[in-house]
């Protein structure tokens, strides 16, 4: 092509742009546009040299956002205008550097319309084929063991691609092209099912271990499935009969199920589900979203079994993302109870052998496969509140993808490894304007979980090429991440220990691209502070580099210690001691009748020489108490249990608008203190009179709120702070969530919430790095 009358650009562009078909994209649009030029992979994404006619130019750069590729992200385009060349044609240049290590890596994601289309063309050679994908959809950071992107270095390299698949592989207008897990029945991996004893059931055929498999499930037996990025345990979620020996032998009475769901009209008669639940449920992402459900009676032989998600108000619902979930719910039953396959406290299980030692006592079959996972990944929760999407668990479809943040003002080095907290963990590292949330690795109680954790950290510290500088860890020394982080100072590395709350804060401010000082509202289960109590329902005026706290509940010790946390009804015993003394015994209700009076004698006794009862202001104590005081939940077998069953008994109907009378008072420390005299009075005296513990429970939500709003106020006064950060477990329940936003946002206040990592403590590790951030900057 001759270069008189002609254009050319230099562009960089960054972003998840490697391993998504981004070079082969811009082939195809290029030769659209009649334009010329070439592309190849950079250490931080694409390089593309264009040229061609000015108009031309100008409507494929408009064309690049707008038709990209479907798994890639574009976090920054440099375009440089150059002298054209002459040249006649658009290629793909092999990649000069072959590490790439600062690209982007994509999550692994559910497959795409294409392939699912083929799979179920029985004239195509991937018919009914269980790990077909394209670089559109498909398995990525789960197979992936070092980088480049490249087969050899990822759960595949001992597929060998056959003729036909490596003809797609090798075409840059195929979207096969440089996809990396493909694959196909003569060349890729199988599925085969066992029995519980691990004797292979299905005949050596592929096909019939699906169909068997479906055909177990359908008759309420329960399926160990090997997936993407671990293990789940099906059962058919319409059989209450399954459903109650799967809790029965997996030892999980109470906590919800996950459900997956073959189609979203499956789910009419169950949930609600307005456009942008809709949408959530449907994205290649592929969360398991909460849905409120329906309050539709369950008719003989129909509907879902009862026993899903008890006494809560939504049920967990996910679409198909493999292909073998696709043809398990188009042979088996339309919805499939699919929970976590695991030890109890373990991770997922990820290896064939581990899962069958593991839950062989659970499961009844086996449907496993032979292509390895490198790591782990759950699958993510999330929900919708106001219209935004918001992460309970932040997982698989979307980590390991950066939050992008914006350095504080005050700067500080890049390289920064958060380590987060005990519970619900992940891990974050800092590079650049790039904070890189691990997948959930969850609660480091076990053994297991903690060589986990190290070789997540390992991981991603290898396909990121991220070596910190400094390392920031919660202020709880008994946390596993606490003591991992200690072990990495004798290697050298700096160490920042964060408090728990002022974490919380700084990953909201930090994903809302927030600087200077902001007034933070933080209400969580559990969290060391700085006095040495346990902290949840605080206000603090925080910077990225320190905090003051303004205002707290009021302290109740917590008899037991630990076990307050798994028996309510302790808190519930603290909470009325606090307010009534040591009368609390004589008070006529039906909470302090039904407790044993030696057990009482013994916790009052415990509390008031201060033996084992710690203090604490925890915001989720309190739910636990009021849930115990209603006769709602006594003792608890999973996290939230208490809260969560006082949210679903809460009547919130428009007559119930009134809050109990609450107080404030100033502390010896300068804190405003949210006091629980006024209202629990009040609360006893309607349980006296037999008011409807829905009507009492609502009030104590409005309650909660308001007294939570009142504060933020008494501290925006005083120190001319109007906007708010909202973080922490509690701003789970939607109820407070909802009414705190709205209240604070009528008073004027600038409310900001999370939408791009976990409100509770999946989210602290990116606050930890930022105020290592700062802290680091500040010290030089």
């Amino acid at each position: 092509m001759r270069s008189s009358g002609l254009s050319a650009k230099k562009i960089e562009i960054s972003g998840v742009v490697q391993g998504v078909g981004f070079r082969p994209f811009l082939l195809g649009l290029a030769r659209a546009h009649h334009l010329c030029g070439h592309v190849s992979n950079t250490a931080s994404g694409v390089a593309l040299f264009i040229q061609g006619a000015p108009k031309d130019l100008d409507a494929f750069l408009l064309d690049i956002p707008e038709k990209k590729p479907r798994l890639s992200q574009i976090s920054r385009m440099v375009s440089t205008d150059i002298p054209p060349l002459d040249i006649a044609d658009f290629t793909i240049v092999k990649s000069r550097d072959a590490r790439n290590r600062s690209a982007l890596i994509a999550p692994d994601v559910g497959v795409c319309p294409d392939c699912l289309k083929e799979m179920q063309d029985s004239a195509d050679r991937r018919f009914e084929y269980p790990f077909i994908n394209c670089t559109n959809c498909g398995p990525r950071y789960t197979i992936i063991r070092d980088i480049p992107y490249d087969r050899p270095k990822t759960a595949m390299k001992s597929f060998t691609l056959c003729p036909d698949c490596r003809k797609e592989y090798e075409d840059p207008l195929n979207r096969r092209f440089h996809a990396q897990p493909n694959a196909c029945p003569v060349c890729g991996p199988h599925v085969f099912l066992l029995d519980k004893k691990g004797k292979q059931v299905d005949g050596n055929d592929p096909a019939q271990a699906v169909v068997l498999a479906a055909r177990f499930l359908s008759q309420g037996k329960i399926v160990a499935i090997k997936g993407l990025g671990g293990f789940h345990l099906a059962v058919d979620a319409a059989n209450a009969t399954a459903v109650d020996l799967l809790r029965q032998r997996k030892k999980r009475p109470h906590k919800p199920f996950a459900l997956m769901a073959a189609r979203d009209s499956s789910l009419f008669n169950h949930v609600c589900m307005d456009g942008d639940e809709k949408a959530l449920l449907g994205s290649y992402h592929r969360p398991i979203v909460l849905l409120r459900k329906k309050a539709f009676p369950r008719s003989a032989g129909t509907g879902l079994a009862p026993n899903l998600a008890p006494d809560n108000l939504c049920l967990g619902i996910m679409l198909p993302y493999t292909p073998l979930h696709y043809l398990l719910l188009d042979k088996g039953p339309d919805i499939l109870v699919m929970t976590s396959g695991n030890r109890a406290g373990d991770p997922l299980s990820i290896d064939n052998a581990d899962a069958l030692d593991a839950f062989s006592h659970i499961a009844d079959y086996f449907l496993l496969h032979n292509r390895d996972i490198y790591f782990r990944a759950d699958d993510t929760i999330a929900r919708i509140q106001q219209g935004n999407v918001r992460f309970l668990r932040r997982s698989r479809g979307y980590a390991p993808l950066p939050v992008e943040i914006t350095p504080p003002a005050c700067g500080g080095p890049a390289n920064i490894l958060g380590c987060g907290a005990g519970m619900k963990s992940t891990i974050c590292l800092t590079r650049d304007r790039y904070a890189f949330l691990s997948p959930h690795i969850g609660d480091l109680e076990s053994m297991q979980a903690h060589n986990f954790y190290n070789a997540t950290i390992e991981h991603m510290q290898k396909i990121l090429d991220i070596q910190p500088v400094c390392v920031a860890h919660d202020l709880h020394p008994g946390y596993f991440s606490t003591q991992f982080a200690k072990l990495l100072r004798r290697q050298g590395l700096p160490l920042t220990g964060v408090q728990h709350h002022h974490a919380h804060a700084l990953s909201c401010m930090a994903e809302n691209h927030l600087d200077g000082k902001v007034l933070a509202l933080t209400l969580d289960g559990t969290g060391l502070g700085t006095d040495g109590h346990i902290w949840g329902g605080e206000v603090l005026a925080c910077t990225y580099d320190g905090f003051e706290r303004r205002a707290r509940l009021n302290y109740l010790p917590m008899p037991g210690g630990d076990a307050a946390v798994t028996a309510p009804w302790r808190m519930a015993v603290s909470l009325l001691y606090k307010v009534y003394g040591p009368g609390m015994a004589d008070l006529d209700i039906p909470f302090v009748r039904s407790l044993d009076k030696r057990k009482l004698a013994f916790l009052i006794q415990m509390m008031d020489r201060q033996v084992n009862s710690p203090l604490t202001s925890s915001t989720g104590r309190l739910f636990d108490a009021v849930s115990a005081l209603l006769m709602i939940c006594h003792e608890i077998s999973h996290d939230s249990q208490a809260a969560i069953a006082l949210e679903a008994a809460a009547d919130l109907e428009e007559t119930v608008s009134i809050a109990y009378p609450f107080g404030m008072k100033t502390g010896a420390d300068g804190c405003w203190i949210m006091d629980a005299g006024p209202w629990v009075r009040q609360m006893v005296a309607d349980i006296k009179r037999s008011v409807p513990r829905g009507r009492i429970a609502a009030r104590f939500h409005l309650t909660l709120s308001g007294m939570m709003v009142d504060a933020v106020a008494r501290v925006g006064q005083e120190t001319g702070l109007d906007r708010v950060v909202l973080s922490g477990g509690v701003f789970n329940n939607d109820t407070v969530f909802s009414r705190i936003t709205g209240m604070l946002e009528a008073k004027g206040f600038k409310v900001y919430t999370h939408s791009r990592v976990p409100c509770g403590d999946g989210g602290i590790a990116l606050g930890q790095a930022m105020a290592a951030s700062a802290r680091q900057h500040n010290t030089k």
